[in-house]
């Protein structure tokens, strides 16, 4: 019989705007802080963390050679612990949650750090692809991939685009839905809701991508990405800085931390699901379709949802398809006001959840996120 999979500990820093306050930070000692946060937290014994397990997207610079393991030598862990990245693009450190998770369960290890960094302002998004091709290394898309596909250079913007279409949200919509992210975000903020969840870096515990002041004639007046479109930088997640983590473990290593621990929620179900990579970005709704049905739910049975808000068109569409109850999503804004640090958002969105649903006294909650190539993974937990 399997072992059982225990969030212990849950923390993200306030997102840092590009060229903001995180931006001085390098993204190595960001992640340290993390993890050194989750140790406090929980109590745990340095030298008991078997494996962290670290989502990192742009894997190049000063996120090159391994970011968690080198998070790990800049942390008050021992040598003795090792790491690892993880890329499967902006699910990164939801994947770190989903391998932690399963090594915890199989009993193989007792605690493990699943955690995310991204500086976007340090390592621009795309830098990987942009170095390569200035050095003359050619595109990621292989000619056997390019013919599958007709030619089609895959894009997370054509994709948001494409959705909008396909599901009819057209400009309005998709600026309606930013708006009311920073304004739950700003009230989420001026309540309260994200204080247990925050670790202050330099004295910031606000994120500081809310715009407080948002209107929808100012939210209408940013231009369009592309003539004839609908996508703008403000119905679109923001460029963030940011570090986040939980740590994971089973009941030996829950037993290990001692009696004042207590888990503060339990994975219920893991999947990830891919789909087509050229509108790529709509993966979450068969994904979580095909999750419920796994883990013997219905979409009603789940108190709270978060699903990423990489461009407004993906969970509009998301909520159109699943007849979720617009009410139970994102309920403190999402990454449209508070950033998407992509390789830090897997585990920044499940901290913001699990804190979510134990200040509501609910009891379900589900993620999935959009990921570059068409994937989409989905976590349930249960609040305890």
């Amino acid at each position: 019989m399997s072992e059982e999979a225990f969030i212990v500990a849950a923390v993200r820093t306030a997102g840092g705007k590009r060229k903001g306050r995180l931006a001085g930070w390098h993204p190595v000692d960001l992640a340290a802080r993390v993890i050194d946060e989750l140790l406090a937290r929980s109590g745990a014994d340095p030298a008991a963390i078997d494996d962290v397990l670290m989502g990192c997207v742009s894997q190049v610079g000063e996120q090159a050679t391994n970011v968690a393991r080198n998070a790990v030598l800049a942390s008050k862990l021992p040598e003795s612990v090792p790491g690892t990245s993880i890329d499967r693009q902006c699910g990164s450190s939801q994947q770190a949650i989903h391998f932690a998770a399963q090594a915890v369960m199989s009993g193989t290890m007792d605690v493990v750090i699943a955690a995310g960094v991204e500086s976007m302002s340090r390592v621009p998004m795309g830098s990987p692809n942009a170095l390569a091709e200035q050095a003359g290394m050619g595109w990621y898309q292989s000619p056997a991939v390019l013919e599958r596909y007709d030619g089609v250079r895959f894009s997370q913007f054509l994709g948001a685009e494409m959705i909008a279409r396909k599901y009819g949200f057209g400009r309005e919509a998709l600026d309606a839905f930013a708006l009311e992210s920073h304004r739950k975000a700003a009230a989420a903020t001026q309540a309260g809701a994200f204080k247990a969840e925050i670790l202050a870096i330099d004295g910031h515990d606000n994120d500081e991508g809310i715009r407080y002041d948002a209107t929808p004639e100012s939210i209408a007046a940013v231009k369009l990405l592309q003539e004839g479109g609908v996508i703008t930088a403000a119905n679109a997640s923001q460029i963030c800085d940011g570090a986040s983590g939980v740590m994971i473990v089973n009941g030996r290593g829950l037993k290990a931390l001692g009696g004042s621990v207590k888990p503060l929620a339990r994975i219920h179900h893991m999947s990830v699901m891919g789909s087509d990579p050229v509108i790529m970005l709509e993966t979450p709704i068969p994904a979580t379709q095909r999750a419920l049905q796994r883990a013997g739910m219905a979409i009603g049975d789940i108190d709270l949802f978060e699903v990423n808000e990489a461009f407004a068109s993906v969970p509009l569409a998301w909520l159109q398809a699943t007849g979720a109850d617009a009410a139970r999503l994102n309920v403190h804004g999402g990454a449209i006001a508070l950033g998407h640090p992509l390789g830090a958002s897997g585990t920044k969105l499940m901290t913001t959840l699990v804190h979510a649903l134990r200040r509501r006294g609910a009891r379900y909650g589900l993620q999935t996120m959009c990921e570059g190539g068409g994937m989409a993974n989905v976590t349930i937990v249960e609040a305890l």
